[in-house]
């Protein structure tokens, strides 16, 4: 069989890019949603303030989304399998990391280069895969983030565990071990597909190309409501488990609840992508905000049942929005630059990473309460909501 043959739109060689592409996607975003769980840890390693701590967070977070956005406008000319693997390269040589540094500094640079190398894996894995596409976009987008609701389902719990029986620095080790091995294996089989033309612009173009649509309203307005979109979890992330635990659940119990809006998101991640394939990723995309919005609504009921359907919807939202903003974009804008737009919109939602942790903390600790914490939290939702529908309307 010749090349031409098995490098086309949704041929076996292109599930198996978005197979490579859902494995290492389990270790792009558990980690940086995690930090509700290594801050204690952390801070008694290292004899770090929780409150000092949290911003070594940030500063993960900021790279994760910012930083990570950047690379994918600025490296839309360059080969995505050797930016891969350097991601694969830096994960790996920062596993040690922590036996050789424990102040402030050297935990920021560590956390800082992470997030860098995790966030650019997760904006090209999900740039490339659905450019393997055609027919069936919208189910291989849902298939490779199904590998990002895992992460955000199973890392959380993994941590505590693997910090409870190896210790801090030697759990760290051990996490970003197996992080670099699924970017490696991602590395080898993913590279954005032969028939794609967007990675011959240069950046002057990019930049220009971006520049034009800032111009425009629906970028505009998508510009903010993709932020938003996300920023409902981050705020939750922030308070969640200690709301959980607020409302009767043990330690444990509250950061396995928490992991479960990231268990039940693969729910949606995988049907999701069906669902926009038939009506539409605008349709499906606001769906999952009235399901996150409605799932907000009930974490001010005390009652567990209640809570627990809520949890079930808020996990629904979160694997929708988070699958289909992509074919939402691409949609808008089309797939040759898709590194490119998923990439501008990261520095969207890397803003709102900055100002929602913190945000979502300090109205639990000023007002010694969540109604605040989960009022802002709907608002924020609804926002969005607006946003994208407006924003949409005509495309």
């Amino acid at each position: 069989m010749t090349n031409d043959e098995t490098e086309r739109p949704d041929s076996r060689r292109s599930w198996l890019v978005a197979v490579a592409g859902a494995i290492g996607m389990v270790f792009t975003f558990g980690t940086p949603f995690s930090y509700g769980i290594l801050r204690q840890p952390f801070s008694e390693a290292f004899a770090v303030s929780p409150v000092a701590l949290s911003t070594v967070f940030s500063i993960m977070l900021f790279t994760f989304f910012i930083g990570a956005g950047a690379v994918g406008v600025f490296a839309a000319r360059l080969p995505a399998r050797p930016l891969l693997l350097a991601c694969t390269a830096v994960t790996a040589a920062i596993a040690p990391a922590l036996f050789l540094t424990g102040s402030y500094l050297g935990l920021s640079l560590v956390f800082a280069l992470l997030g860098l190398a995790l966030g650019t894996v997760y904006v090209l894995l999900a740039s490339i895969v659905p450019r393997w596409f055609d027919e069936r976009r919208g189910a291989a987008t849902g298939l490779i983030f199904v590998g990002n609701g895992l992460g955000l389902a199973l890392l959380p719990p993994i941590w505590q565990v693997v910090i409870a029986r190896l210790g801090v620095r030697r759990g760290f080790a051990a996490v970003m071990a197996a992080t670099a091995v699924a970017f490696l294996l991602a590395g080898i089989a993913c590279r954005r597909p032969p028939w794609t033309d967007g990675a011959t612009d240069s950046s002057g173009d990019v930049l220009e190309w971006i520049g034009r649509l800032a111009g425009t309203r629906t970028f505009q307005l998508l510009f903010v409501g993709i932020a938003l979109a996300f920023s409902w979890y981050q705020l939750l992330a922030a308070f969640a488990i200690d709301l959980f635990a607020a409302r009767g659940l043990t330690a444990a119990g509250a950061s396995t609840a928490f992991g479960l809006v990231g268990g039940v998101s693969i729910i949606s991640r995988i049907g999701g992508g069906y669902i926009a394939d038939s009506v539409g990723a605008r349709r499906a995309f606001l769906a999952s905000l009235a399901s996150a919005a409605a799932g907000v609504l009930l974490l001010f009921a005390p009652q567990f049942p209640v809570l627990a359907v809520g949890v079930f919807l808020l996990g629904i939202g979160l694997g929708g929005t988070a699958t289909l903003y992509i074919p939402l974009l691409m949609g808008i804008y089309g797939a040759d630059r898709g590194t490119a737009i998923v990439g501008t919109f990261n520095v969207a939602i890397g803003t709102s990473a900055l100002a929602m942790p913190p945000l979502g903390t300090a109205s639990v600790a000023y007002t010694d309460g969540y109604a605040l914490a989960v009022a802002l939290t709907f608002v924020v939702t609804v926002a969005s909501f607006w946003a994208i529908s407006v924003g949409t309307r005509r495309s």
